[in-house]
């Protein structure tokens, strides 16, 4: 493990919020990075893979982020030891270096019309790059800030993982209403408007490094540095239980964050016929208010507990499933669409917003970072990367209720682990560092 600092002063409201803050924006760009390439996708497309109809463009787009996805465990993986052994700091850094890296290479990959097979080869390469850096940032910025956090607000704190990421999504919705309404037409958009989020989000990465540098390292790491108590996948294996809560709290939760974020702008233009800007303004609109409620939810399981909140999105979440999407895929107008998905995302912040506290405080610190990062990473890759794909074949084949039921299904599994975990803000391993 990396020598700490002994002139870095520890301690204090603003050197916590100040670190807290370095962190959040890194984590920011990184997911505008991710996803830009879902919210742009209905337009680049047919760049990379021209031939079919707009469900099958889609199919293809959506199996390359699903590709995306098989990374991150593996990124998980190496970034956690790479935390736990050199630091939180030093493994953020290194996984906004590949971030920017994959934005670059679509940013500048020719069409299929102009370099043939190797652009859907390319942009396969890179978002294998994205879901490395993306699968390591995850446990590392969770266990950063639930680090960094005190004991009574941890929850709080933490919540802003998610508030970041929900903001990266914004963000790139953003820069999509922008190019829609304001600077392109929709030929532009077509032909070459694409590229320019993804050289946005190769730029803003400089600034997030620049930031980043900056950051302190946690006090809790800092100890185990002292004590030499370097990680291992040895020592990550004594906690099976912690193992197991960790991919079913997970498993119910992801694959409803990503139906009703990621896959929804899509949802609503090839399932209930809206219009592509429609559904951006709806997607966006609805994310800003979700983004609003993460910290509201974690102060709260600062007040009641870890526990009770993940039960009620279980519940509320297998119960209310099926009858939402069903209403979404015949809704007329978009403000009932808006109040749909609205009440959808309400429910998931129930997981969205402390998930990642209540992992970090499952592990001791020498393999929290690991022990955070890849079951998560494993879990979202078979449930989370998959959503677009699964939702868009069951459509294919003319029962796409299935994909309402599977949701629901998923959530139920996760509900049993929360109806019997303990509750992690009781007994946390953050509390014995």
């Amino acid at each position: 493990m990396s020598t700490p600092d002994p002139q870095r002063p520890i301690g204090g409201t603003a050197w916590r919020l100040q670190s807290i803050f370095r962190g959040s924006v890194g984590n920011l760009v990184e997911w505008y990075d991710w996803y830009v390439y879902s919210a742009f996708s209905l337009y680049f497309a047919k760049a990379f893979f021209p031939s079919g109809d707009l469900t099958a463009q889609l199919l293809n787009t959506a199996a390359v982020f699903a590709v995306g996805f098989l990374m991150r465990p593996i990124g998980g993986w190496l970034m956690g030891l790479y935390a736990d052994r050199r630091g939180r700091k030093a493994a953020l850094l290194l996984s906004v270096y590949l971030m920017c890296g994959g934005s670059l290479i679509i940013a500048l990959t020719p069409s299929y019309a102009t370099i043939g097979v190797a652009a859907p080869a390319l942009l396969l390469l890179a978002r294998l790059l994205q879901g490395l850096s993306v699968g390591g940032e995850y446990g590392t910025s969770a266990t950063y800030l639930s680090e960094m956090a005190t004991a009574q607000h941890r929850g709080f704190y933490s919540s802003f993982q998610y508030v970041t990421l929900i903001m990266g999504q914004l963000l790139a919705l953003a820069v999509l209403i922008l190019l829609q309404r304001v600077l392109l037409t929709a030929e532009q958009l077509d032909q070459w408007g694409w590229r320019i989020p993804f050289v946005i989000g190769a730029a803003a990465a400089l600034v997030a490094l620049l930031l980043r540098r900056g950051m302190s390292e946690t006090s809790a790491y800092q100890r185990a540095a002292q004590r030499s108590a370097a990680g291992t996948m040895r020592r990550l294996l004594q906690h099976p239980r912690q193992l197991a809560t960790v991919v079913g709290l997970t498993m119910g939760g992801t694959l409803a964050f990503y139906t009703y974020t990621t896959y929804m702008q899509k949802y609503l233009v090839n399932s209930a016929g809206m219009s592509k800007a429609d559904a951006t303004l709806i997607s966006a609109s609805t994310l800003f208010l979700f983004m609003l409620l993460q910290p509201l939810v974690g102060a709260l399981s600062d007040r009641i507990g870890r526990r009770p909140v993940l039960i009620t999105f279980g519940v509320l979440g297998t119960l209310l499933t099926v009858p939402i999407l069903t209403a979404l895929g015949e809704v007329k107008t978009p403000m009932a669409a808006f109040w749909l998905i609205l009440s959808a995302l309400v429910i998931v912040s129930g997981y969205t917003a402390i998930n990642a506290v209540v992992k970090a405080e499952l592990f001791p610190t020498e393999i929290r970072a690991l022990g955070v990062g890849l079951p998560y990473a494993v879990t979202v890759s078979v449930f989370g990367g998959t959503a677009e794909y699964i939702a868009l074949w069951f459509k294919s084949i003319g029962h796409e209720s299935g994909f309402y039921w599977y949701v629901t299904a998923c959530i139920g599994c996760s509900l049993l682990v929360y109806v019997t975990m303990r509750d992690t803000r009781q007994h946390s391993m953050i509390s014995d560092d």
